[in-house]
Formats: C-alpha cells, sequence, structure tokens
C-alpha cells in the first residue's frame, strides 16, 4: 500500500480551483485523490495539513473531487489503515525540527514547509504529490538527496508555469518517474 504526503494544490486543481491547468491535469488529481482512499495519506497530528485544506475547500458542502476526499480525511483521520499522523516540531517563522534540510528550509515556501516535515518525519519518507505549483521544480532535487521523492501530477503544467514565472531561468529538470 502506499504512503502519501498530498500538497493542498492537488485538491484545488481536483476541485477546479485553479484556471490556468490543462484538462489532463485536473483529470489527473481527481483519478489520484480517488485511487488515494485505498492507501495511506500522512498529515501532521496538530492539523495543520487539515486545516490549509479546509481553509481552501468545502468539506462540508462536497462538490469537487478534492472537497470529497477531505472530507474522507477527515472521517477517517483516526483510522491507521488509510491515515498516519506523525509529530512535526513548529519553531519560528513555520519552520520545523523535521525538515530535511535546513539549508534548504531557507528558501523554501513557509506554508509549505509543513509537507516536507511531515514526510521526513514518517519513517517510510513517502513522496509528496505536487499538481502545479512549479516553485517546487527548484526544490525536488535536495529533497530527494535526503530521501524525500517529489511526484509532480502533472508535469506538463508546471513546467509551463515555472516557463511563465521565472522567464530568465532556466526550467529544472524533472524526476524520473
Amino acid at each position: 500500500m502506499s504512503v502519501t504526503v498530498i500538497d493542498t494544490n492537488v485538491l484545488l486543481v481536483a476541485n477546479g480551483s485553479h484556471d490556468d491547468v490543462s484538462e489532463a491535469c485536473r483529470t489527473e488529481c481527481i483519478n489520484q485523490l480517488r485511487a488515494q482512499q485505498k492507501s495511506v495519506t500522512v498529515i501532521d497530528d496538530k492539523g495543520r495539513i487539515l486545516r490549509e485544506y479546509q481553509n481552501k475547500t468545502q468539506p462540508n458542502q462536497p462538490k469537487g473531487v478534492g472537497d470529497v476526499f477531505l472530507k474522507w480525511l477527515l472521517q477517517n483521520q483516526r483510522n491507521t489503515k488509510y491515515v498516519h499522523q506523525v509529530t512535526i516540531t513548529e519553531g519560528d517563522d513555520n519552520s520545523f525540527l523535521e525538515f530535511p534540510c535546513e539549508a534548504l528550509q531557507a528558501v523554501f515556501d513557509p506554508p509549505d514547509r509543513k509537507f516536507a516535515a511531515v514526510a521526513n518525519a514518517h519513517p517510510n519518507k513517502p513522496v509528496i504529490w505536487q499538481a502545479a505549483d512549479c516553485k517546487w521544480l527548484d526544490w525536488w532535487e535536495a529533497l530527494d538527496r535526503t530521501g524525500i521523492k517529489v511526484k509532480f501530477l502533472c508535469s506538463d503544467d508546471v513546467c509551463r508555469f515555472y516557463n511563465n514565472k521565472f522567464p530568465t531561468k532556466q526550467q529544472p529538470t524533472l524526476p524520473s518517474p
């Protein structure tokens, strides 16, 4: 059974809340979230990830697949067959002791740090799913060196977003599938 940490943008893309993604990207996020309900999702034990999901979706009035997934996650958060909770220790400025690389943490988006810290705190070092946040293209290799894998569900979209956001930078490579 696979063990996964899921960035919030996967839920948002599945909900149709990201206008610029391709239909193929949305379909991939929908399919992955539906399949994930038979696997293990890793979250933190203080509810940081769940709160972020809840702040950006509407789990009490499911409309999109991301909303439905969150509702399922909330209902199963204590069921260790489907959800593992790990402890992460928050320091100042959204930093975490469990973040896998201190130098990388300094340049990592503060709201995204919890995902890498949760993946690192879990004994299986689960993969982090990423949909459309192109900044992760700059971070995945350093995370990979620490044993944390990033899976880009929408590689074409994330590369397009990267090129648009950072037109003067060379696009980083993608991880091997």
